[in-house]
Order: structure tokens, then sequence, then C-alpha cells
């Protein structure tokens, strides 16, 4: 069951069969070193690998072989609920330009991470895919001041963005 599951997830990252345009297009400047550590999660698609959780952050590592260690966490419905953690990895794709990223929770399937917008402190992040279902906003406080979160959001349907999908996580 388990395996089904993440093989039809891992196959819907990595076909996009939506017929919404956006621009998927990633930042032109990257420093992996910087971007490690501690993101909260400020809005997200929903997903059946996320669903229902809230507090999630993700926590970025550099292993010995130059790969990423991700963890995915946050709690089931409320934030005194149950803890669930995802462990994956991460690399740099090949060929790639600035910002984009390969992850994988299962084997060694991988699928494609894109920063879209990043802060030049590093302070906050927009991801998403080759595919429009999938969008993150992240964070490295569990808040967004609401100018910014608005500047993100117009930034977002400027790229052709569905916004009202977003789901703003408790954290």
């Amino acid at each position: 069951m388990k395996t089904t599951l993440l093989t039809s997830l891992l196959l819907g990252l990595c076909l996009n069969t939506s017929s919404q345009q956006v621009d998927n297009s990633t930042i032109t400047t990257f420093d992996l070193d910087r971007y490690l550590g501690r993101w909260y999660e400020i809005a997200r698609y929903d997903h059946i690998f996320e669903r229902d959780l809230v507090g999630t952050t993700a926590q970025y590592s550099l292993r010995d072989d130059g790969k990423i260690t991700v963890v995915n966490g946050g709690h089931l419905k409320t934030l005194d609920g149950p803890y669930k953690e995802s462990i994956g990895k991460a690399r740099v794709r090949k060929n790639a330009t600035p910002g984009q990223l390969e992850v994988s929770f299962f084997g060694p399937f991988y699928s494609d991470y894109n920063i879209l917008e990043l802060a030049p402190d590093y302070s906050y992040s927009v991801v998403g895919s080759s595919s429009p279902k999938y969008l993150w906003i992240l964070s490295r406080t569990p808040q967004l001041a609401p100018e910014l979160r608005n500047r993100i959001v117009t930034s977002l349907q400027k790229r052709g963005y569905d916004t009202d999908k977003l789901i703003w996580v408790e954290q």
C-alpha cells in the first residue's frame, strides 16, 4: 500500500498533466550553504503527503557525500497532535540553473524542487516544480509580515499561480 501511494505521488510530481501555464523560472544566484537549516512552511498547495499537517517545517543539512538530508515534519491537525516526519534526500540537479534541485523520499526517484523566489538574506523562499500543482512558501520564522506575504502572493499571481488554492499553515 505504501509503495503504491509513494509511486503514485512520484509519478504525479514528475508528470505535468495540467493545462495551467505558470512561470516557474528559478532564481539566478544560489548559495546552498546559506539555504541549509530550518524552514517553516507558511503556505502550500494541498497534497496527500501533507494533508492535515500543521506546524510543518523542513530541515536541510549537508551530507558527507554532498547531497542534502531533508527532514519534513508536522503535527496532525493541531499543534498538539501526533508528529509525523518524512526523511529524504536532495541534490543539485545536473546541468541546472541556480535554484534547481531534486528531492527524493522514495529510493532512486527524484522530483524537481525549483526555487522560484529567494530573499537576498535567505529569510524566505518560494518553491515550485515543473508542474503548476506544487507550490510552497517557506520562511526562517514561523510568520511572515503581512506586507511581505501580500507581495509574495502578488508575485505568484503574476507568474500564473492560483493563490486561492494556498493553504496558510498554522505554526
